[in-house]
């Protein structure tokens, strides 16, 4: 008599464009294997019989187990696993390109904490899923609609490698004194190698790999990480400090001066000095970011259009895909650099040569170029508790009101509401150019709040003080990560 398998899989896991579970309490090895037949079955279904499929792992203390369980399920479907190892998101998306493979599925939990796992996958190209891929996974796994196969299994040697060689051809004149920030996480193995061999004088913080992670998470929107970065900056005067978070396709920049700048500030440096070069082309940001984007001198002057879409790494780089854009900027520090620049996803390296490459061609210090932007007053990534299966009917609700509060002309410090974007939760602006967001959180039981003027620092506060009422007001949004 056969022995019944033991799965435990917590459907919330499947989230809107990864998947991404607290092991084992939230999904066990019999879960991993079977979301590893459920992908199988998927890939399978939209490619061929027989597809290939990239697979690589973070460095965490179980990434290793997880990523056996999962290749496991995807062999029993009938796929073909070419397993590169330790790898960082962006080096698994590049194989799919490189081998010419038909699917990736890449372990990790990128900057969540100790405890989490998960997996990005993609079968077309440089995408990974959208949230309707994510929706029928997740009706496969939960229904254990499985193909059954019989696949094979090979280690690809030295991918690293590969993937290093194809960054390091970006080279600088200037010779850069920059800091480097990995939160032991595994782009500590990847980011300083290749930042050195581009011409950068590279100062080391944290590049060791241990999946303790002693000092703080790696992460770019981590106040601790973002103190260590600008402290060392400071310290070694340096022109510029990047940190990354546990799986690479993410970079935080730290100015001459020591300064945070904001992911979406530095997606405007780096569309300006591309714009140059690259006229009438697209740009694509998220909802969290800057206005400025919209009336930025250079932009207008080289006929670029920028387009707002929703926040989420498989949002934007589907949106550059689609629309063929240059580039695009996401707030948390994901930037999509297309032909010629990359191959359409979000890869923290190739960001951090981005901001190099302006820093090379503008020669001007960072914080100077920062300067020369319109002054902006914005808050950062503010995450309030919210369950999972609450989150949306909040958002959908508080849409109804911001809409009733615009149609009865309200202010909010005195000014109207003019403009209302809901593609992504609600992004609201006054007339004088200030916004407010709030929308779910597409990985955690929270939503997202930001807001920005380029009035005053007292109306940004204003904004936030009308958004943080209508949340209590709810009942149903707890305590926040961080707060202004």
């Amino acid at each position: 008599m056969a022995i019944s398998e033991d799965v435990h899989i917590n459907p919330w896991g499947f989230r809107e464009y990864d998947a991404r579970w607290l092991y084992p309490k939230d999904i066990n090895k019999g879960g991993i294997k079977n979301v590893g037949r459920g992908f199988g079955t998927q890939v399978i279904s939209k490619t061929n019989n027989s597809p290939r499929v990239i697979v690589g792992h973070d460095y965490r203390s179980y990434s290793e187990e997880v990523k056996q369980k999962l290749i496991e399920g995807l062999l029993e479907t009938g796929c073909n696993i070419e397993d590169i190892g330790l790898a960082l998101s962006p080096t698994a998306y590049f194989a799919q390109f490189n081998l010419e493979a038909d699917a990736v599925a890449m372990v990790t939990a990128s900057h969540n904490e100790n405890g989490w796992t998960g997996i990005k996958m993609g079968i077309e190209k440089g995408l990974t899923h959208s949230p309707a891929e994510m929706n029928e996974l997740k009706k496969i796994v939960i229904n254990k609609e499985f193909k059954k196969g019989k696949g094979s299994y090979k280690k690809i040697k030295n991918f690293k490698d590969i993937y290093i060689n194809s960054l390091i051809k970006n080279k600088i004149k200037k010779k850069l004194k920059i800091v480097v920030a990995c939160g032991n996480g595994t782009a500590g193995i990847f980011a300083p190698k290749i930042l050195r061999e581009i011409g950068c004088d590279v100062i080391e913080l944290d590049c060791n790999l241990d999946y303790s992670f002693p000092k703080y998470n790696p992460n770019p929107e981590d106040l601790k990480m973002l103190k260590e970065i600008s402290k060392t900056v400071i310290e070694e005067k340096a022109d510029v400090g990047f940190g990354f978070d546990g799986d690479g396709d993410r970079v935080g920049v730290i100015d001459d001066n020591g300064k945070e700048i904001f992911s979406d500030k530095i997606g405007l440096l780096i569309a300006r000095n591309l714009s140059s070069n690259h006229k009438n082309e697209k740009f694509v940001v998220d909802v969290k970011s800057t206005g400025l984007f919209q009336k930025d001198k250079i932009l207008l002057e080289n006929k670029c259009e920028t387009i707002y879409w929703k926040t989420g790494h498989s949002h934007i780089k589907r949106k550059v895909n689609e629309i063929k854009a240059l580039a695009g900027f996401e707030k948390s520090g994901h930037f999509f650099f297309n032909k010629p620049l990359g191959y359409g996803y979000d890869d923290g390296i190739n960001s951090a040569i981005q901001v190099c490459n302006l820093l090379d061609k503008q020669n001007e210090k960072i914080s100077k170029l920062l300067n020369e932007l319109p002054k902006t007053y914005q808050t950062p990534t503010m995450a309030p508790f919210c369950k999972d299966e609450e989150k949306y009917d909040v958002v959908a609700n508080l849409v109804k009101k911001i809409e009733s509060f615009k149609n009865n002309n309200l202010k909010i410090d005195g000014k109207k509401i003019i403009n209302i974007l809901t593609v992504n939760g609600i992004r609201f602006s006054l007339e004088d150019g200030s916004w407010g967001l709030i929308r779910a959180s597409s990985n955690k039981p929270s939503l997202v709040v930001v807001t920005e003027s380029p009035i005053s620092d007292e109306r940004k506060k204003k904004i936030f003080e009308f958004i943080d009422k209508l949340l209590k007001e709810t009942g149903k949004v707890g305590e926040y990560d961080q707060k202004i």
